[in-house]
């Protein structure tokens, strides 16, 4: 078989490589991700290991890449684009990365300081210009005399003091001005009057534009204050509330001419410092070109080279620490592909020693691999949540590619809203490659977007079955002419006028000649939707249709063991196991879908009145009695059905007893076991004493010489087999009766999701159609926009979840636990994966 039915072989393999050549050979296989490597030094600390130093220097140059990350961040620049995924560098290139990286890290923290510095002595600049500019007329001196007289007016404008009042004031007055944050300026003015008593002047004014926090980064409006003071301990009360307060103060000259000097010189000042800021920003985006342009190289070169050294680190030195061993698991065929990697990985480093691989044999078992692409991955994850496949056992994924899309249809059938299914994940399945639908961070999204081939074929699929229930958004389609003939009806009966008003239901008797003229050529016949019995006639056909399909999908179950049996030389399962599970499930509820077929073919609607219960006659079947008022099938019924039953209930100690016995058997009788054989699933064979249990480098000498068992491994399997088979037995035997029970929910569901359907029409697009008269053609958009919403919302989404999970339900339990054991692990393969470094 193939990888997708059965994992592939995969063997445990020793790589010898050559210390100059090792990194290079690693970087090789990275390249390809053929191998998954097991480390050698379990009980070594990482901190311990041979090249602990190259992995430091690893994290040194990663955090230098997030420091760089975060100055482009803030800066609203995005690294460039990566063309291709580089290679991982040699030591020279490794150095000449982490001294290029520093050295940008280096200019980058120092411009950013200086700019930072710059930007703040301009704020600062550019604050006192506005203190100055606004105390200036709060304080400024009257127009010389001569002038006209300029009228008094109250305005925070006018100068505080009246310069005519300076030669009466003894005292000299003091002058306190800053900014100070818009929030604070109420606390900041009650404070001030309730400390000093009222001996201070304070004017406030808003900054005409709004500068930066240097705290928080925000852009506010900050407010100037002018405050004028008599005394020296009130001036002392005010700078202590400056400081509690964080006001930025600034000096103030006392004479209008040194705060018009000081103006000017600010003026200059800050046309400087523009300058200086603005040369100081073209340099630093020049440094951030250089570092958005090689960033994104250089974070995958270095996590390459820290994955590199990570592996290496798992590796064990020879004896003279001049060969490196690494244990690996490879897949049989890429064998070739791996020794032309040691190649290639020998001939780039200069090697004249050429690195190899060999083969290992062991009595562990391997990792799982299965292969594959972009449309089987969505099956393969859905039993890989089950539990992943053991090694090399039948894998459930190409069989659930048809299966699970049908059980799903058949909850699920409807034209019309399978449709819709279907388009949606056509469109996901033609833009699949947009980087758009593809990077999106809406996990749910995601999910949906993983599955698009699963959502193309349970849409595909729920057409068809759609097409068997005839119904599309729960209406009745006449594809074909109905076989059915009302009229014959009529000609042939007595309907009058007068039972017609009094009979609001007629019947059609499919006895009448021309009444009923055949089957329909494709699924159900649309007069059965206009039918008062029609949900009578659905469910009967459903109900028996989910029996008979749950059984042949269980039968099939049971069926794909036989290749586990077989491929895992247990030969012995095919009698005591396979051939008990067949004659139980076939004896009683294969007895059970015959007589469904056969009552539909025996028994027409002549005499289906007189047709007897298939359910009494099987419930008679286990009582070993038979029921007069209900006819038998068939002559001889009661003595088959005996017979059947007494088979399965024979085939109940076989299946108990009969591979926990042979097992015994062959424990007493030992027997040589072929080194490299596959070793059966839930049982291994004990090694003979002195054979070798694997030439592994991490074999213990206790392991080679017990064989890997301890002295009363005998007894503890035995007793091991013994209870898992009974548990099985119980399982199985069981699991038939209520897995049957459990395929009914194809029924229920089916059911629900046509009623529902049938209710939303009814209840919403019926009324835009006859409640509402000349304006209906208005009203109905609104009423198709809600049919449309709850559509989606109900019968798409919630149905549609509902449908998927019970379907994942019946493959997880009803399905897969007949053949599948999902015990094993998968292989992970040491890649330089692209999606990572994205």
């Amino acid at each position: 078989m193939g990888s997708l039915f059965r994992s592939e072989e995969v063997c445990l393999a020793q790589l010898f490589l050559q210390s100059a050549s090792a990194y290079s050979c690693i970087s090789e296989l990275g390249e390809r991700g053929l191998l998954e490597f097991r480390d050698l030094n379990p009980k070594v600390s990482p901190f311990q290991r041979r090249f602990v130093g190259e992995v430091r220097r690893c994290e040194e140059m990663e955090k230098t890449f997030t420091f760089l990350q975060q100055e482009l961040r803030s800066a609203g620049r995005v690294p460039g684009p990566l063309p291709e995924s580089p290679r991982a560098p040699v030591a020279r290139e490794a150095l000449r990365v982490q001294e290029q990286s520093e050295q940008l890290a280096q200019e980058l923290r120092e411009v950013t300081r200086n700019r930072a510095s710059l930007r703040g002595r301009l704020r600062d600049l550019r604050q006192y210009l506005h203190v100055l500019r606004e105390g200036q007329r709060f304080t400024s001196l009257p127009a010389p005399p001569g002038s006209p007289t300029r009228p008094r007016a109250l305005s925070e404008r006018e100068p505080i003091l009246d310069p005519s009042l300076h030669q009466h004031l003894e005292r000299k007055i003091n002058f306190v001005t800053g900014v100070i944050h818009p929030w604070r300026v109420t606390a900041f003015e009650r404070l001030l009057w309730r400390a000093c008593c009222g001996y201070l002047v304070a004017s406030f004014v808003e900054m005409p534009e709004p500068m930066e926090d240097p705290a928080t980064g925000e852009s506010i409006t900050w407010v100037i204050f002018l405050i004028s003071y008599w005394g020296e301990q009130i001036g002392q009360k005010i700078r202590k509330i400056l400081d509690c307060f964080h006001c930025q103060v600034y000096p103030y000259p006392e004479s209008e001419a040194s705060r018009t000097d000081t103006i000017t010189g600010l003026h200059g000042q800050i046309q400087d410092l523009s300058v200086v800021l603005e040369e100081t920003e073209q340099y630093l985006a020049q440094v951030l070109d250089k570092v958005a342009l090689a960033l994104p190289t250089w974070r995958v070169q270095v996590q390459k080279m820290k994955a590199i050294y990570l592996v290496l680190n798992q590796c064990s030195f020879d004896v003279t620490e001049k060969c490196l061993i690494a244990e690996v698991w490879c897949p049989v065929q890429d064998l070739t592909q791996v020794q032309d990697a040691l190649r290639q990985g020998s001939s780039q480093s200069g090697s004249s020693v050429e690195c190899f691989v060999q083969r290992v044999p062991t009595s562990e078992s391997p990792p799982t691999l299965i292969r594959t692409n972009k449309f089987t991955a969505g099956f393969q994850s859905i039993v890989d949540a089950y539990g992943v496949a053991s090694y090399q056992e039948v894998n459930p994924a190409p069989y659930a590619i048809i299966t699970f899309p049908f059980i799903f249809a058949i909850m699920f059938g409807d034209v019309g809203h399978g449709l819709l299914m279907f388009l949606f994940a056509l469109w996901m399945v033609l833009y699949e490659d947009s980087p758009r639908l593809r990077q999106g961070t809406n996990e749910i999204w995601l999910m949906f977007f993983e599955g698009r081939y699963l959502i193309l074929l349970m849409g595909a699929f729920s057409i068809y079955t759609g097409f068997i229930y005839n119904e599309c958004f729960s209406k009745a389609t006449a594809i074909f002419p109905s076989a059915w003939s009302v009229a014959t009806m009529a000609n042939h009966s007595s309907w009058s006028s007068a039972y017609l008003a009094t009979h609001p239901s007629l019947s059609l008797d499919p006895n009448v000649t021309g009444v009923f003229r055949g089957p329909y050529p494709f699924g159900i016949d649309p007069i059965w939707s206009l039918a008062t019995n029609h949900l009578n006639f659905l469910n009967s056909f459903k109900m028996k249709m989910s029996v008979v399909l749950g059984i042949v999908h269980m039968g099939f179950g049971v069926v794909l063991g036989v290749f586990n049996h077989v491929h895992f030389q247990q030969r012995h399962r095919l009698v005591l196991e396979f051939l008990p599970e067949m004659i139980f499930l076939l004896a009683l509820f294969g007895y059970l879908v015959f007589l469904i077929f056969y009552k539909w073919i025996k028994f027409s609607a002549a005499d289906s009145l007189v047709a007897p219960s298939i359910l009494i006659h099987f419930i008679d079947m286990f009582l070993f009695t038979s029921n007069a008022e209900n006819l038998p099938l068939y002559p001889g019924q009661v003595p088959v059905q005996m017979v059947l039953v007494v088979l399965a209930l024979a085939s109940v100690p076989v299946l108990l007893l009969g591979t926990p016995l042979y097992q015994w058997c062959q424990q007493r009788a030992p027997r040589m076991v072929r080194p490299g054989a596959p070793v059966s699933m839930g049982e291994q064979e004990p090694l003979l004493e002195g054979q070798e249990a694997g030439n592994s480098v991490n074999a213990t000498k206790e392991d080679v010489e017990s064989g890997g068992h301890s002295p009363d491994a005998k007894h503890l399997d035995f007793a091991e087999i013994f209870m898992h088979q009974a548990i099985h037995t119980i399982e199985y035997c069981l699991g038939c009766v209520s897995n049957t029970a459990s395929y009914l929910r194809l029924w229920a569901l089916s059911l629900a999701h046509a009623q529902l359907s049938e209710v939303l029409w009814t209840m919403v697009m019926r009324n835009g159609f006859v409640r509402l008269s000349y304006v209906g053609g208005v009203v109905l958009v609104p009423v198709f926009a809600a049919f449309a919403v709850l559509t989606v919302a109900i019968l798409l989404v919630m149905e549609g979840l509902s449908a998927f999970l019970h379907a994942l339900r019946l493959h997880w339990v009803e399905f897969q636990n007949k053949f599948y054991v999902g015990a094993g692990y998968k292989l992970c393969p040491f890649a330089f994966a692209p999606d990572t470094w994205e």
